[in-house]
């Protein structure tokens, strides 16, 4: 599923109408689509108001309202802009909504809103979409102060009224959804941390634009579905080393279970080999817990002897550390995934990461991208997306920026989103446990992009099943995620044994 920003939006738009669809016929389609979706959680006794601004969001509520009488609900369609800013396709919706015997309410002021409101239990929200600029003029901003003040269902179509469509906006006055049908493709503020809680939950509606046609978009969401499309197999006739055979560079003996847990994901994730280099005083430690891996001395390691290295995890931020990850960026000669520890000291050496031949990942969250930026985290977080496609095309990496909505970046830009997981990995050992996964899955994949976003998913995904299995978001550990994976593999192919 593409993601889009704005402007995309309205090049798909375009290309739909060069392509004979005319713009009445995608509303209709839009807002049949969005009604149908938005009756899932409307109940028959339910007293509705759709209230319906200027442009094309304007339009999808007339054809909302519509849709809903005919189906035998309660509604009100309410105009709140003047006759003369009605123009164009929902102009047209506003006639057939008429000629279908209907009336249309006029918003005149404050008091009349807050009648309208006394006498619903749901809001649909159709006034403003993707063009807002800048914060809501009247009467929009009454309007949804007083939405978001009564004790009500507030739905949204395509975005909520007041949010921004891109990132990079701070300040904002919005109508808060607890649900939002989007139309076509999401929009970047479905994925940010400060603008997503105004969606509420969201799906989103197919309206009929001709994929064909559409400008390509190099930037979608990553799924279960994908994973179960893309991951790979497991040959009867195949040995330990057909599946990989990756080092652990991690650990050290106040933080060794970083090493062991990121160890014990790969191995989980079905990796063929494992080893571990770590500090001699933590293998004690490590080596119950991964009986299967074996361990190297860091001295004398051989990084040219695997097919993947994750380094950087519990290794310290001293001297050491720096000069470690120093020499493995500067010596391995496949793969290599950074994390943790090992973000903070790269930082001083970042040029180095453009000479390297073979791909190079790094899984920063916000606050390590920031200190690898320069940037602040509120900056980080207003514009991921850009600022994840600046860093991956200067230094030719693979960026998986995580948070809640996970933005995992190829050298070329192309980006992938991913949205499994809950707030209980919120908590030390989640990092560790996905960069074990992404071992693995960057050491069998034919595509590195596609292995790291379902590497992402396969992780959020099995969080969210243990969570359903009896865990709570609490007590959540990263060790129960690990030992989760084995059902997480059961229930998506067949094939893996």
């Amino acid at each position: 599923m593409d993601i889009v920003t704005a402007q995309e939006m309205y090049e798909r738009d375009q290309a739909a109408a060069e392509a004979g669809l005319a713009g009445t016929m995608l509303m209709e389609n839009a807002g049949r689509a969005a009604a149908y979706d938005l009756v899932k959680h409307i109940q028959k006794s339910d007293r509705i108001i759709v209230w319906i601004g200027a442009g094309s969001n304007g339009g999808d509520g007339f054809v909302i309202a519509r849709t809903l009488l005919n189906l035998g609900y309660t509604a009100e369609a309410v105009q709140v802009v003047p006759d003369e800013k009605i123009k164009g396709d929902a102009a047209v919706h506003k006639q057939i909504f008429q000629a279908s015997g209907h009336t249309v309410k006029k918003w005149t002021d404050v008091e009349d809103a807050e009648g309208y409101l006394l006498r619903a239990d749901v809001s649909i929200d159709a006034m403003l979409g993707i063009g807002v600029q800048g914060d809501l003029r009247e009467p929009y901003k009454q309007i949804v102060q007083h939405c978001n003040e009564a004790s009500l269902l507030r739905l949204a179509v395509d975005l909520p009224t007041g949010v921004p469509a891109d990132e990079g906006v701070e300040e904002f006055t919005a109508y808060k959804a607890d649900y939002t049908s989007v139309i076509e493709a999401p929009k970047l503020s479905a994925f940010l941390q400060h603008t997503q809680p105004w969606y509420g939950q969201w799906s989103v509606v197919e309206i009929g634009i001709p994929s064909q046609v559409s400008p390509a978009v190099r930037r979608s969401m990553w799924t279960v579905e994908d994973v179960k499309r893309t991951l790979p197999s497991r040959d009867d006739h195949s040995h330990k080393g057909s599946h990989g055979k990756g080092l652990v560079i991690g650990g050290s003996l106040l933080m060794p279970g970083s090493a062991a847990m990121t160890s014990r994901a790969a191995l989980r994730s079905g990796a063929g080999l494992i080893a571990i280099a770590t500090e001699e005083g933590a293998v004690p430690s490590i080596s119950p817990y991964v009986q299967e891996a074996t361990f190297v001395e860091r001295e004398t390691m051989e990084l040219s002897a695997y097919d993947g290295v994750a380094a950087g995890m519990g290794i310290g931020r001293g001297a050491d550390a720096r000069a470690l990850v120093h020499h493995v960026v500067t010596h391995t000669k496949g793969p290599l995934l950074i994390d943790a520890d090992g973000l903070y000291v790269l930082k001083d050496f970042l040029g180095k990461l453009e000479k390297r031949e073979e791909p190079t990942i790094l899984t920063p969250h916000p606050g390590e991208f920031a200190h690898l930026t320069g940037r602040s985290i509120k900056d980080v977080l207003l514009s991921p997306f850009s600022l994840a496609e600046a860093f991956a095309r200067r230094y030719g990496v693979y960026l998986v920026l995580k948070g809640p909505s996970t933005i995992i970046t190829a050298p070329d830009g192309e980006q992938r989103v991913d949205v499994t997981g809950n707030s209980g990995l919120a908590k030390g050992g989640s990092g560790d446990a996905l960069a074990g996964i992404l071992l693995t899955m960057l050491m069998q994949s034919e595509s590195m992009l596609d292995g790291l976003s379902s590497g992402c998913v396969l992780h959020g995904h099995t969080a969210d099943r243990v969570v359903q299995q009896g865990r709570s978001k609490v007590d959540l550990l990263a060790t129960d995620v690990i030992e989760g994976l084995p059902g997480t593999f059961r229930t998506l192919s067949s094939s893996i044994t």
